[in-house]
């Protein structure tokens, strides 16, 4: 054979492989992650622990999964702004975070596999048949429950006896699940001594009057539901309620770290971690309508003493020892 011949054998075998290794490089497979938090630390954190996930059972971004990130930061006009984006996108599967981003997937869609991390009530808001047989293209993994809330109620009357009205701080537009929610509740609270009520919060801008309010009125208390809304905003709700001294206890230990008094509620990034899973299996044929909603296995509680200190509140020994976390 020639030279010439040789160059141009070799040449065309090239270019066969080229796209050959072209196509090699790019990840086969696509996950969309809607998150309704802001693209903070703390929501970092949570994608990590999904990633982290992703990564022991075999996938990894950039190799084999091409993974398209979505933060609507408490927004609620933007968490169906970006709902509409992704399904018209077709990703395999899609990673939700939040009530409003579940429903909203919920209308547009009823063929791509939705797997939802830290949702309260799943059934009482029509995304699941029930929690053994989901029955539809929606499964995932709750972060609340009845008996959270309670636990709430009474961790935060033992860190203020004094309180004997506690409001549940939420965004219509983005926990809208709450009032139902509570109504499940109001015929034990009695039983604590506190009269339960809500504090319905739109803006940033109602938050201060909110909080003033019940600052000021004897007997006051917050407990600050995980909505996307209230978790983005959490430094402004701190910040208020210790200008106001009102006792308040929110859902997630992250925001204990950033001055909250203090908190009870699920491991948010081992949901997130667990959630890996269902999106595992249904990448690799499962379907969402047989795989069961799980519920949180792993609760902390923590207590930040330096918030605690500037609310004038001596805490009990017996919440220090219950605690999972006591920051100075």
């Amino acid at each position: 054979m020639s030279s010439r011949r040789k160059f141009i054998a070799l040449l065309g075998g090239a270019a066969a492989a080229w796209p050959l290794a072209a196509r090699a490089q790019q990840p086969d497979r696509r996950i969309g992650i809607l998150m309704s938090t802001a693209d903070d630390s703390d929501g970092q954190a949570r994608v990590t622990a999904f990633r982290e996930g992703l990564q022991k059972l075999g996938w990894t971004e950039g190799r084999n999964i091409r993974i398209d990130y979505r933060w609507a930061a408490g927004d609620a006009d933007r968490m169906r702004a970006y709902v509409t984006e992704m399904v018209r996108s077709m990703p395999d599967v899609i990673l939700a975070n939040a009530s409003p981003i579940v429903a909203a997937l919920q209308q547009e869609t009823r063929t791509i596999p939705i797997v939802f991390a830290a949702v309260i009530e799943p059934v009482g808001q029509g995304f699941v048949a029930n929690l053994a047989h989901p029955g539809s293209n929606i499964t995932g993994f709750t972060n609340m429950e009845f008996s959270v809330f309670g636990k709430m109620l009474e961790l935060l009357k033992g860190m203020a006896p004094n309180v004997t009205r506690a409001a549940a701080m939420f965004n219509p537009a983005t926990g809208f699940y709450v009032p139902g929610y509570l109504r499940l509740f109001e015929t034990s609270s009695p039983s604590l001594g506190i009269e339960l009520g809500t504090a319905p919060v739109r803006d940033v801008a109602e938050i201060e009057g909110t909080i003033a309010k019940l600052g000021h009125e004897p007997g006051g208390g917050l407990i600050v539901l995980p909505d996307a809304f209230t978790v983005t905003h959490h430094k402004v709700i701190t910040a208020s309620a210790e200008r106001h001294r009102l006792p308040v206890i929110y859902a997630y230990r992250s925001i204990v770290g950033d001055g909250g008094l203090m908190s009870y509620g699920p491991d948010p990034y081992d949901l997130f971690r667990r959630a890996a899973s269902y999106v595992d299996r249904i990448l690799r044929g499962e379907k969402p309508s047989e795989l069961p909603v799980q519920q949180p296995t792993k609760f902390e509680f923590a207590i930040n003493l330096k918030t605690a200190r500037a609310l004038g509140l001596q805490i009990p020994d017996r919440l220090i020892a219950l605690a999972d976390e006591v920051i100075e």
